[in-house]
């Protein structure tokens, strides 16, 4: 079985249910022998997060779009010392590609979509819109060649059978897993581990989870991008390096998180969701070559 594609030869991206990732997870940091480090207990989270869904976060990703339509943005990394802190840019910001038809409100720790005007759908090619979790690296490479540090995140090795399901109809919509080890009741799951370098490093993005619903969107990841002028199914895709040193930076002792809007969107939530200030986000110039005439 072939990953999914859609008519640009982007990957079908969908997203790995939490509970699963924290059991792929959790096996990977015994391989790492990092098991004993563990962010802020899920009790003591929820209840700051329900109010602040940044509130125990150290580290964030912010992702920035000019429109609810546009495919691509800038990436940018902050961090800081305590949630009293202000956050500090790490690194310059870099380019990234979204869904082939931009953004919509995806089902995150942002409570309910503000808007029932752009709202993630299964298969509508949209990146989601929001504040995620991120809570687990994927690769091609085995745990024990794949760099994890102590206080780096869970690691999942993509081997030929693990598969991502998308079939909303399936009992394991939106959940990574191993084909071989699972009763398949599935029409349509991408492959994990693909043909190209898309997802040779990645990051699992925790859109529509606890549970998933059917329906509102699966598979969702930061990956390696086919180039600037690619796009993907609804996930988000950089260079090569940048992603190297995305994956090199998370630190799962310090809660990161993902914050994916349309500007005018950041803007708006600003001071509600405690975000660091957009100028410090401008997009970079992307030259384009010249077309020989």
């Amino acid at each position: 079985m072939f990953a999914v594609l859609n008519r640009s030869g982007t990957p079908r991206c969908g997203r790995m249910r939490t509970d699963v990732a924290r059991a792929l997870g959790i096996a990977a940091l015994a391989l790492c022998g990092c098991a004993s480090l563990r962010p802020p207990p899920a009790d003591a989270l929820a209840r700051a997060e329900a109010t602040d869904p940044l509130a125990h976060s150290r580290q964030l990703v912010v992702v920035t779009a000019a429109g609810w339509s546009t495919s691509a943005g800038t990436m940018q990394r902050f961090e800081r010392e305590s949630a009293s802190n202000d956050w500090i840019p790490v690194g310059a910001p870099f380019p990234i590609v979204l869904g082939t038809s931009g953004l919509a409100w995806g089902r995150g720790m942002h409570g309910e979509s503000p808007s029932a005007e752009h709202r993630k759908r299964e298969g509508d090619g949209k990146s989601p819109a929001g504040i995620f979790a991120l809570s687990a690296v994927f690769g091609y490479a085995p745990a024990a060649e794949s760099g994890m540090t102590a206080k780096a995140m869970p690691y999942v090795q993509a081997t030929n059978t693990t598969e991502c399901v998308d079939d909303p109809a399936s009992a394991h919509y939106n959940v990574v897993l191993e084909r071989a080890a699972t009763s398949v009741d599935w029409n349509s799951a991408e492959h994990m581990r693909r043909d190209d370098e898309l997802y040779r490093l990645g990051i699992v993005v925790d859109h529509n989870t606890g549970p998933a619903q059917a329906g509102a969107g699966s598979c969702i990841f930061i990956h390696i991008w086919e180039g600037p002028n690619s796009t993907t199914a609804g996930c988000t895709a950089g260079a090569s390096a940048n992603i190297a040193a995305l994956v090199a930076w998370l630190d799962r002792t310090r809660v990161p998180r993902l914050v994916q809007l349309p500007r005018d969107e950041y803007n708006a939530h600003m001071r509600a969701w405690n975000l660091p200030a957009l100028p410090l986000i401008t997009p970079p110039v992307v030259q384009k070559a010249s077309v020989p005439r």
